[in-house]
């Protein structure tokens, strides 16, 4: 592929085809950007950066053999200033920010293409960060809520698959008690009504991902 020297250059990371033909033809349309490279998992997208240097990157973040996160940390960790967009369904806040914590410059979300993404990819080349309405409002909803520790993060994923506080206690070689102790601080911070309701919240917050 070729591109326009005063072209915005874009790799555009997603593992599913479709979603990255609508990105080539969004981008087909626009005098001012070009796609320069696709990749369907974050190995492929590391090699593809490193290969094209692209100035915007728009990564997914739920992907086979390496996810977007790891992608982006690895991408970063070689180009600090590479502009990274990351284009998901989640809008789980934790998951959210674990993705700006990761120098990820935008959060839109893949039903809101077309026009937002083409803004959010002007907006972030030329070095402005934005997220969602969507994404803010649940930032903000949880931007005071105490954060699980990673002890309770570890027994709301094994409540996630299942487990009993019996089976829990066996698994991290803790007492039965600790664990009950920590599933009530688990529904009390999750405001959640009981273990099933918790591991919901959990799963869409991006706490625990399956």
């Amino acid at each position: 592929m070729t591109a326009d020297s005063s072209s915005i250059r874009i790799l555009a990371v997603d593992d599913h085809a479709l979603l990255r033909e609508g990105i080539t033809a969004l981008v087909a349309g626009q005098s001012d950007m070009t796609l320069v490279a696709q990749a369907s998992n974050g190995r492929e997208a590391i090699h593809q950066f490193r290969t094209h240097r692209p100035d915007i990157t728009l990564m997914d973040l739920q992907m086979p053999e390496m996810n977007g996160l790891d992608a982006m940390i690895a991408i970063r960790g070689e180009f600090p200033e590479a502009r990274i967009i990351v284009l998901t369904t989640y809008t789980g806040d934790v998951q959210v920010l674990r993705a700006l914590k990761a120098g990820a410059r935008a959060y839109p979300l893949k039903n809101l293409l077309h026009k937002e993404l083409l803004e959010t990819i002007r907006a972030v080349h030329a070095g402005k960060k934005t997220v969602s309405p969507e994404v803010s409002f649940q930032l903000a909803e949880h931007a005071t809520d105490d954060a699980l520790t990673p002890a309770e993060i570890r027994v709301l994923r094994l409540i996630a698959e299942g487990n009993a506080n019996k089976e829990i206690a066996a698994q991290l070689s803790i007492s039965e008690e600790t664990v009950k102790g920590q599933v009530r601080n688990i529904l009390s911070k999750l405001g959640a009504n009981d273990r099933t309701h918790a591991a919901m919240i959990g799963v869409k917050r991006g706490i625990i991902e399956f």
